[in-house]
């Protein structure tokens, strides 16, 4: 019986480890193609209305491919935060003071969370057939699966250079995300 809890207890871990081997590899190998639209995930907006470096981060990533010619239209979303800003409407007019037509910036400000996200750009763009998701490397293979369960046919991902030390708990919880996302 101690066996088989040793064997069970190593075959969870050896999966646990694996998977976010996976996660890391895919999160950090950037495949961004040309496609209808990339989608930033929003994140925390400073207090006095900027964003975080993090978010900046994100939203530079997207400004890139836009300018790079990989896609044409910009999703930001997000939720209202608990400093009292729309992190999306904060993203949007980021892009557009950098350069970005406003007709070419969708904004979300009801993407409270990854599944909401990609369920609003789902409603409002079914026609879509391709996204850029943009967000930390470790949030990459949970977002690219919400959208090709939502029918997205061709999802890739990027993300910015920028690293903290809280990615390795976010690291940690995404394995759990993965597959509450995976099963429901």
């Amino acid at each position: 019986m101690r066996i088989k809890i040793k064997l069970i207890g190593f075959l969870l871990i050896s999966w646990f480890l694996l998977h976010e081997i996976i996660i890391v590899v895919d999160g950090l190998n950037d495949n961004p193609v040309k496609s209808d639209y990339a989608v930033i995930f929003g994140n925390t907006v400073n207090p006095d209305g900027t964003l975080s470096d993090r978010l900046k981060a994100r939203v530079n990533k997207g400004l890139q491919l836009y300018n790079d010619s990989l896609v044409d239209k910009i999703v930001v979303s997000g939720g209202l935060g608990k400093e009292g800003v729309y992190e999306g409407a904060k993203m949007s007019e980021y892009l557009i003071s950098h350069g970005v037509p406003g007709y070419n910036v969708i904004t979300d400000d009801n993407g409270n969370n990854t599944l909401l996200t990609v369920q609003n750009f789902s409603a409002n763009f079914p026609e879509s057939s391709s996204v850029i998701v943009v967000s930390q490397f470790y949030h990459i293979s949970r977002a690219k699966l919400a959208f090709r369960k939502a029918g997205v046919k061709k999802v890739t991902g990027a993300h910015p250079n920028y690293y903290e030390l809280r990615d390795i708990y976010s690291l940690f919880r995404e394995f759990f995300g993965y597959y509450k996302y995976l099963l429901f």
